[in-house]
């Protein structure tokens, strides 16, 4: 997660949003970033989406079977699908996005019966200093 945090502090440093993720398989993180929409002028570069992108790469898979997925924020829709897709087998936050949160806040995507895959979720890991980023972040810009 820290990797994760540091990720969202560069993000900030660009006028990005500061959201961090890191992908981690085994003991090797295979994947860090963080928001790049702004400076890509694109909708789904959030971190985890970046992130996932690198780590397929990486391992010459879309799959990310046995992959953990480190990100600050709860993962929006979009996100969360995109984790779903790869595969991966856990999810580990740190804040909770009750406004768009598809780990558990607004939507529990992860253990949804519907869906073929489902991945093991733990919120609230560093979850107050992932959120005085943002506020932080947000509080600059009022």
């Amino acid at each position: 997660m820290q990797a994760a945090l540091e990720e969202a502090r560069r993000a900030a440093e660009r006028g990005e949003v500061p959201v961090g993720a890191a992908v981690v398989i085994g003991d090797r993180i295979v994947a860090r970033a963080g928001n790049r929409t702004i400076g890509d002028c694109d909708p789904t570069a959030h971190a985890e989406i970046v992130a996932l992108r690198e780590a397929a790469r990486d391992m010459g898979n879309y799959r990310l079977s046995g992959a953990t997925v480190y990100v600050t924020i709860e993962p929006c829709a979009m996100c969360a699908g995109a984790m779903i897709q790869a595969r991966i087998a856990r999810l580990v936050y740190g804040a909770d996005d009750p406004k768009g949160g598809a780990g558990r806040s607004c939507f529990s995507m992860f253990d949804h019966p519907q869906l073929n895959h489902h991945a093991e979720v733990t919120p609230g890991v560093l979850g107050e200093e992932a959120a005085l980023l943002l506020r932080d972040f947000f509080a600059a810009r009022r």
